[in-house]
């Protein structure tokens, strides 16, 4: 090799190591992310027994804009260099049809709702493979570098594994169990670091709803017709505090009402007729029959 070569070949090296310290430098400004990844099925079920001792969303309330507030500053303080992506919240829904919560929740900013199928017994089905997949894929494109999981259940093994086959980092939060454990051990194995979140943490956020009033049986059990009747009744209400566009939502699910809307509809029919539905599933039907009866003639 010649020294023109020669020169020409300490050149290309010398401009190549020059884009090589650039790159790195870039690198070395660009913060880590991280995203906070919500079992909401693990979360209310094991807050609720935590603080309000039912695992029954009917019988307590969750501040969830709080909680998620407090789930954020919690990842900033751990991850001090890190920038938050989003806060990604799964959870189920009949037909993956959002229900009034999930709507709100939907609409904070900086969070993803994302729904699998609710099944006739309330059971989710399809989050686990939603959480792998958004796991998975975040992690190949080098979106995130840490993920903070809130969840319980085995299946998520798969998840964990996919993302850290990519290089993320994901680290497993728990909620404190008043007995045993509420986390499958396997999990546990499988993710970078674990943390568990107590009593105090979500003492805040929920809150046990008071106990629906016993109404005593009347002299005559009220007829389906009158039933019906205080069912559009308070069809009318909903819909003058709520607008058409709630309307509009909730017309796909027909037959079905989501759990809070149903609920909501049980105790004020029992305020107002001053005797108790419970156990008396004639009565149920009717009272759902004239709540859609009247908003359908609105629609």
């Amino acid at each position: 090799m010649n020294d023109d070569e020669l020169a020409a070949l300490n050149a290309r090296i010398d401009r190549t190591n020059e884009l090589l310290q650039r790159m790195l430098a870039e690198v070395a400004k660009t913060p880590s992310t991280h995203a906070i990844f919500v079992d909401a099925g693990y979360l209310y079920a094991a807050a609720g027994r935590l603080v309000a001792g039912t695992e029954d969303r009917r019988a307590f309330d969750l501040d969830a804009e709080g909680l998620i507030e407090a789930l954020i500053d919690k990842a900033r303080t751990i991850f001090a260099d890190s920038r938050l992506l989003r806060v990604y919240w799964y959870d189920g829904a009949r037909r993956r049809i959002h229900t009034a919560e999930q709507q709100s929740i939907a609409e904070l900013p900086d969070v993803k709702v994302r729904l699998g199928n609710l099944n006739a017994n309330n059971q989710q089905k399809g989050v686990d493979s939603l959480i792998r997949s958004d796991l998975e894929s975040l992690a190949r494109h080098r979106a995130i570098s840490d993920a903070t999981l809130l969840g319980g259940d085995e299946d998520l093994v798969s998840a964990v594994e996919a993302a850290q086959g990519y290089g993320a980092r994901v680290h497993l939060w728990g909620i404190e169990a008043p007995e045993g454990r509420n986390q499958a051990e396997p999990l546990l194995w499988e993710v970078d670091s674990q943390r568990t979140l107590d009593l105090d943490f979500f003492k805040p956020y929920v809150s046990r709803r008071a106990a629906a009033p016993a109404y005593e049986p009347t002299a005559s059990r009220p007829t389906r017709e009158n039933v019906r009747f205080v069912g559009a009744q308070i069809a009318a209400k909903w819909l003058a505090a709520r607008g058409r566009e709630a309307l509009v939502e909730l017309l796909p699910g027909h037959p079905y009402l989501p759990g809070s809307v149903d609920q909501d509809l049980l105790v004020e029919a029992e305020g107002l007729l001053q005797y108790s539905l419970r156990g008396q599933a004639d009565l149920r039907r009717a009272l759902r029959d004239g709540f859609w009866d009247h908003l359908q003639t609105q629609y």
